[in-house]
C-alpha cells in the first residue's frame, strides 16, 4: 500500500480539483475544505480513526453531486469504489468502510450511519453557520432553478431551511455540542421554532 502523502496528492490534485469544479458553488472545493476541517475536529471524539480513510471519505462524498443531487451519495460512493487507483491505497475491507460512509453521509438519510466514519462525515457535512448554509442553498437554486422569481427563491430557501433545521427537521444532531447555529450572534435551540425560522427568513431575504 502507498503512503498517505501519495494518497493526499493523488486524490486532491488528480481528482478533486478537477471534478468538484463541475458542482455548483455550494458543493465545490471550498465546501470540501470546510468538511475536511470539521471531520478532523469530530475525529478527536473517537478512538482508532484512520486519517487516510477519513480524508478520502471527505474528498469523495459529493464528487457526483453534479450528476444527480437526489442520488449523489450513492453515485459518489460508487465513483470511489470503482476507482481502480484506490486499490493501491486501501484493502478491500477499508474500501467497503469508505463506500458505506459516503453512502450514509446525507443528512436526509433516515437511518443512523453504519460506522463512526459515517457519523463523522454526516455531521461534518452540515453547515452550522447560517450564512454559509443560505449561501449554498442560494447558489444551488440559481444554478438549477434559474427561472424562479426572487419571491420564489426566498420561499424555496425558507422552506428548505425549516425542513432541514426545524425542530422536526431531517438533519440529525449527532454531535450536539458542535451544532451551534449562528446569525451574527448564536441562535439557541431553546427558542421557539417560529422565532428561529423568522430570523432565518430575514437572513434569506438579505442574501437574495
Amino acid at each position: 500500500m502507498q503512503s498517505h502523502l501519495y494518497l493526499s496528492i493523488f486524490v486532491f490534485r488528480s481528482l478533486i480539483c478537477l471534478t468538484y469544479s463541475l458542482n455548483d458553488k455550494g458543493h465545490g472545493i471550498e465546501h470540501i475544505n470546510y468538511v475536511l476541517e470539521r471531520c478532523f475536529i469530530f475525529e478527536t471524539q473517537f478512538k482508532n480513526i484512520d486519517p487516510d480513510i477519513l480524508y478520502t471519505i471527505a474528498c469523495f462524498h459529493d464528487i457526483a453531486h453534479h450528476i444527480n443531487k437526489a442520488q449523489h451519495e450513492v453515485l459518489s460512493a460508487d465513483n470511489f469504489y470503482k476507482n481502480e487507483d484506490m486499490i493501491n491505497f486501501f484493502t478491500e475491507d477499508k474500501r467497503v468502510i469508505i463506500k458505506e460512509a459516503i453512502e450514509d453521509h446525507r443528512a436526509s438519510a433516515q437511518k443512523t450511519p453504519r460506522s463512526d466514519y459515517g457519523k463523522i462525515i454526516s455531521s461534518a457535512d452540515r453547515s452550522t453557520n447560517i450564512k454559509e448554509f443560505l449561501t449554498r442553498t442560494h447558489s444551488y437554486t440559481l444554478k438549477h432553478h434559474p427561472d424562479l422569481t426572487i419571491e420564489q427563491i426566498i420561499e424555496r430557501g425558507y422552506s428548505h431551511t425549516k425542513d432541514k433545521y426545524g425542530f422536526d427537521g431531517y438533519a440529525k444532531k449527532l454531535f450536539e455540542k458542535n451544532m451551534t447555529l449562528k446569525i451574527g450572534t448564536p441562535i439557541s435551540y431553546k427558542l421557539d421554532e417560529d422565532e428561529i425560522v423568522k430570523e432565518w427568513a430575514r437572513q434569506i431575504c438579505e442574501f437574495t
